[in-house]
């Protein structure tokens, strides 16, 4: 599901509220206190951490943590939270006035066996290793379907969909019912086409390369695989 921006925008702005920065009466130094209770700032930042996740991917990185030290344990939360909540404020206006107002591709609504391999890594900046999760993942569940651990990737597409009547030890996932038609083969030649791409050039790259993803490149990838995965998820079994 997408993200519910004005809760989230709520979230942001009573942590903000929480940790606003106050001069310690008497202290003539640089560092600061924070106007809500440590107990309240720290429960409020374990749900702020993940929208921050959402909508400031890298902020970890990207939003300097230097001022934590000498100033306040909070600098690099509070910045990524004034960031984050000006994003999600003017996010229809930044689309609109730099021309891109383009329908936006969520991960969190791929097909769940993908974005489940992938999000860990994903949330942490890790594209690569994260695409190659998810192709694990995809691996595992039609394994799980198909009830065989004896086969896996290609070979393992490849015999699941093919159209050759099912044997025992060896079953059959259909897209569509076997009427005999040319429309039937042409769709499960396609489907086993379309998974040794996906290995061959996805996850095999992933796996045996160097050299990280954009995040750009590794949601087009994940979004292939979620292509696939739901062909598996929905394909009938056949024994």
């Amino acid at each position: 599901m997408t993200m519910d921006t004005t809760w989230a925008m709520q979230e942001l702005d009573g942590f903000l509220t929480l940790a606003e920065l106050q001069p310690y009466a008497g202290f003539m130094g640089a560092a600061k206190g924070n106007r809500g209770r440590l107990e309240e700032i720290v429960a409020s930042a374990q749900v702020v951490e993940q929208i921050l996740d959402r909508v400031l991917p890298n902020w970890r990185t990207e939003v300097p943590d230097s001022r934590n030290k000498s100033v306040n344990r909070w600098c690099q939360h509070i910045e990524a939270a004034q960031r984050a909540r000006t994003a999600l404020r003017r996010q229809d206006e930044i689309r609109e006035r730099l021309g891109d107002n383009a329908p936006q591709l969520d991960a969190a609504r791929l097909h769940p066996w993908i974005w489940e391999g992938a999000r860990s890594l994903w949330q942490s900046g890790h594209y690569r290793e994260a695409v190659h999760a998810a192709c694990v993942k995809l691996n595992a569940e039609t394994q799980n379907k198909v009830d065989r651990r004896d086969i896996s990737e290609t070979d393992l597409f490849n015999q699941a969909f093919s159209v050759d009547p099912a044997q025992p030890g060896k079953p059959r996932l259909r897209v569509l019912p076997d009427d005999g038609s040319k429309t039937f083969s042409s769709v499960h030649r396609g489907v086993r086409c379309f998974a040794e791409g996906c290995y061959a050039a996805i996850r095999n790259p992933v796996a045996h390369t160097k050299g990280d993803l954009t995040e750009d490149q590794a949601l087009e990838q994940l979004a292939a695989l979620s292509v696939l995965a739901r062909w598996v998820d929905t394909a009938t079994l056949e024994r």
